[in-house]
């Protein structure tokens, strides 16, 4: 069966038909998903009923894989699955819901803000891809804003002001727009902050777009609060409903989304509800901004 894609949100996001994951990928499929997600940002692969071998092994089949490393709360006797995997389920390691004022949830709360997956990493990440193995009864959605377009629709004094500005990028940042702020000394070292370019160019596409996330908290030369100022202002820009897509998740759900062209969020559900979602994450071509001197 050929790889067809359909268009499904307002100015990209595509639902995937003709892959069958349970099965090695080709050569002519890898193409057709690169090239899907090059048009697309998103990708919806809907009744995808796979195991961890068979996410992963469709994730190397299109690069080489991100290791989820010293990026959440847990300690490494309570992880729940291989660093290949980034757990962002609800699920402790006996697989049972965090309770409501668990710690580790609470910093999970933070992916409920408008991200982008590892920006707070040196390289940050390409491809993120989801699979859903059990999903609330309701709430739980993810929506995606598409950034390029975004970008186009600033007017030339925006896109000249923005061209060359730096942000850093840390979670601790993003948590403490949450409320989160209470960090032991090793987790602040081991966010430290990192730099990424405010604006970046796809290297396929060539289309501009804003590179924006929760975890950028300040823009390397600029007074604070402007600089948390102008990063609302754009985030308020990209997430106008002309530029976004939510998707509803059922069982055997696979979505993946472009981390340069996109922001993403995950909505609230019930917290006493499991949601387990296993995600594997591509490593970008390298950094997007050159790092400060330790």
């Amino acid at each position: 069966m050929p790889v067809t894609i359909r268009q499904v949100g307002p100015c990209f996001a595509g639902q995937v038909s003709g892959i069958d994951m349970t099965k090695p990928l080709s050569p002519a499929e890898a193409s057709a998903v690169h090239a899907g997600m090059d048009k697309y940002a998103v990708l919806v692969f809907h009744d995808q009923a796979i195991d961890d071998d068979q996410q992963l092994a469709f994730t190397t089949s299109l690069g080489d894989i991100e290791h989820a490393i010293g990026t959440s709360l847990r300690a490494a006797h309570e992880y729940r699955l291989p660093n290949t995997f980034a757990d962002v389920s609800n699920l402790d390691q006996d697989n049972k819901p965090f309770a409501r004022e668990d710690r580790r949830r609470l910093f999970a709360i933070g992916n409920r803000l408008w991200h982008s997956d590892s920006s707070f990493k040196v390289v940050p990440a390409k491809y993120s891809l989801l699979h859903a193995r059990s999903v609330p009864a309701k709430g739980g959605n993810t929506e995606f804003a598409y950034m390029p377009a975004a970008y186009d629709a600033l007017d030339a004094e925006t896109k000249a002001e923005i061209e060359d500005l730096i942000c850093e990028h840390s979670q601790i940042y993003s948590r403490r727009l949450i409320g989160f702020t209470e960090f032991t000394e090793e987790e602040r070292a081991r966010f430290k902050p990192v730099r990424q370019s405010l604006v970046r160019r796809h290297p396929i596409t060539g289309r501009k777009s804003l590179y924006l996330s929760s975890h950028a908290g300040s823009i390397v030369g600029w007074p604070e609060p402007e600089a948390l100022c102008l990063l609302r202002d754009l985030v308020e820009h990209a997430t106008q409903r002309e530029f976004t897509f939510a998707h509803k998740w059922r069982v055997g759900d696979l979505v993946m989304w472009d981390n340069r062209q996109t922001m993403h969020r995950a909505r609230p559900f019930p917290a006493e509800e499991p949601r387990d979602m296993r995600r594997t994450t591509l490593m970008g071509e390298g950094p997007t901004a050159a790092q400060a001197a330790a």
